[in-house]
């Protein structure tokens, strides 16, 4: 058996919702008593699902696997507008909600599909001036945000109940779920926000199998270790 400091890899974990990606990683370094543990992509405190941990040697390859497209099953509620574009944030407007047809649904997913632009919302951790901006965003400021060049594969209408609507998303690194609920809400011109969102895959990752929280606060050290990918399992699943 390996000690904790000689552990090197990836460890899938699947975060509850309420936490930050923070969080996981500090329960991650007391579960394998290590200090050498990253995280790749941010997940909201309201999403759950894959977040990939790397630990020892892994967080040498963090950048690599963040910048591989993602995989999200989400829920959007249109009628209402929130700061934060999703469930955590203050509702700024409200309207009523037609009864659109599956056809004016379709319409709006299908423009932003392939590549386009997108506007970073202002509760994110990007950062003006050294500042991240959900920090002036709590200040009541905001600055202009320049757009990223982002890209979707591919999306799916899994089901209409208005006003939420079920669907999944394939998109680029850097891609804002919650921008794109926002936005798709805008286009069928009474808003909305995300209301709770799971990412599904990560590049050839996927959230099935991935330890749970739970699991990984219960340990043992050796169940948890025994749980993360080698380097060469990373690099074999990557096909690198």
């Amino acid at each position: 058996m390996r000690s904790a400091n000689e552990i090197d890899g990836v460890l899938l974990v699947d975060k509850a919702s309420g936490m930050t990606s923070h969080d996981v990683v500090a329960i991650t370094r007391r579960a394998l008593n290590t200090k050498k543990v990253g995280h790749c992509g941010t997940l909201d405190p309201l999403a759950t699902g894959l977040l990939l941990i790397t630990i020892g040697r892994g967080t040498k390859i963090q950048d690599l696997l963040m910048s591989e497209d993602k995989e999200y099953a989400g829920t959007m509620e249109l009628g209402k507008v929130t700061d934060s574009q999703d469930a955590d944030g203050v509702v700024t407007g409200s309207k009523p909600v037609a009864d659109f047809s599956r056809e004016q649904i379709d319409a709006a997913f299908a423009k932003f599909h392939g590549d386009f632009y997108q506007t970073p919302p202002m509760v994110s951790a990007i950062k003006k001036d050294g500042v991240p901006l959900y920090k002036l965003a709590r200040q009541g400021k905001e600055v202009a945000r320049e757009p990223r060049f982002v890209h979707v594969y591919a999306h799916e209408i899994q089901a209409v109940r208005l006003p939420e609507i079920d669907f999944r998303v394939v998109c680029s690194k850097g891609f804002y779920v919650r921008t794109y609920a926002h936005d798709i809400g805008q286009d069928l011109g009474c808003g909305a926000h995300l209301k709770s969102l799971r990412r599904t895959k990560s590049g050839r990752f996927n959230v099935d199998g991935a330890i749970t929280v739970e699991e990984l606060k219960a340990g043992p050290l050796e169940a948890v270790a025994a749980r993360v990918m080698s380097l060469p399992a990373v690099s074999r699943l990557r096909g690198a």
